[in-house]
């Protein structure tokens, strides 16, 4: 009779080959318990549809205007796999967004992994066991450490979005344009200080420009999700057409017509920060109506590019309070 551990060979016996049966104590539970929601076949990196997907977005990446599209605002960028535990840990922490976590078969616990599982299942991403060769795949060095979190590409915005958001806040304008940064470190924390000091958006160059990846992602500690970042194909002619909707374009650069305290921000403010070491291109320079300079002392030969955004917007935002 089933259920019936009395009965002859339902226990082995001591001293036989393989000894007694134990029960696992609750030990693989968690191995029970649902992993959530399965992500779509293309967000799964092996899958066909996935693959296909990849190569279709590779195609329309080579088409001119193919990266972005003016009436969606999509980027077709392939999803980003942010590997290790505290890199992935970071992710959830700041509120990336993700299609999956991949956790390898056998991976051992820690309190990072668990903290990763947890918020996963808290955030609603889809957790899903694979083996570790599927891992060791996605990383040149197999340094994945067992987990692996799979982000999807940033939407972003058109430049004309951030005309239209200044428009229903009822406050000046004040944006920042990116050129030649390439570091998305510095977009991240340039992001972070814009939502801080009440800004309207930012705008980066299509090419030759850092994008909004996982690392900008944390740098502006989830401050992307809240302030939308544009592309402009060509952002002198975007500069172009914001100076003549009346906003006042200025440049960062140390060697500049005016300095920071001479500066009036208080009206529509658009500031064109350039690379540490490149600083603005011509064209971009040439469409800045002011070259404005930060004073400092002259040991030191410039700031860092979001260091330098960071302190005119906090002044600019001074300017406006009073």
């Amino acid at each position: 009779m089933a259920g019936n551990s009395s009965r002859k060979g339902a226990i082995r016996k001591s001293g036989t080959k393989k000894g007694q049966v134990v029960g696992s104590g609750g030990q693989r539970r968690k191995g029970l318990q649902g992993k959530g929601a399965t992500p779509k076949a293309e967000d799964r990196p092996y899958h066909p549809a996935a693959k296909r997907a990849r190569a279709e977005a590779n195609k329309a990446a080579t088409r001119p205007g193919g990266k972005t599209g003016r009436a969606t605002g999509k980027a077709v960028d392939s999803p980003e796999n942010v590997l290790g535990r505290n890199p992935v840990l970071e992710c959830l922490r700041a509120g990336v967004p993700a299609n999956a976590l991949y956790v390898a078969l056998g991976a051992e616990s820690d309190e990072r992994l668990t903290e990763i599982v947890q918020r996963a299942a808290d955030s609603g991403i889809a957790i899903l066991e694979v083996p570790r060769a599927d891992l060791d795949r996605l990383s040149a060095n197999g340094l994945h450490q067992g987990v692996a979190l799979q982000v999807p590409p940033y939407r972003y915005a058109h430049p004309d979005d951030l005309v239209a958001v200044v428009r229903n806040s009822g406050s000046p304008a004040l944006l920042v344009a990116l050129d030649n940064i390439s570091d998305p470190r510095n977009l991240g924390a340039v992001v972070r200080s814009v939502a801080a000091f009440g800004g309207h958006g930012v705008v980066i160059p299509q090419r030759r420009s850092a994008s909004v990846t996982a690392v900008a992602w944390r740098t502006s500690a989830g401050a992307a999700a809240r302030l939308p970042v544009a592309r402009a194909t060509n952002l002198t002619r975007t500069l172009k057409n914001w100076a003549a909707e009346g906003y006042t374009v200025i440049g960062l650069d140390a060697g500049g017509d005016t300095t920071l305290d001479e500066f009036d921000g208080t009206g529509p403010t658009v500031v064109v920060v350039g690379s540490e070491g490149k600083g603005l291109s011509r064209l971009v320079r040439e469409a800045c109506d002011h070259i404005v300079g930060i004073p400092i002392v002259s040991e030191v030969e410039s700031l860092n590019a979001s260091v330098a955004a960071g302190v005119v917007l906090a002044d600019i935002a001074r300017r406006r309070r009073h």
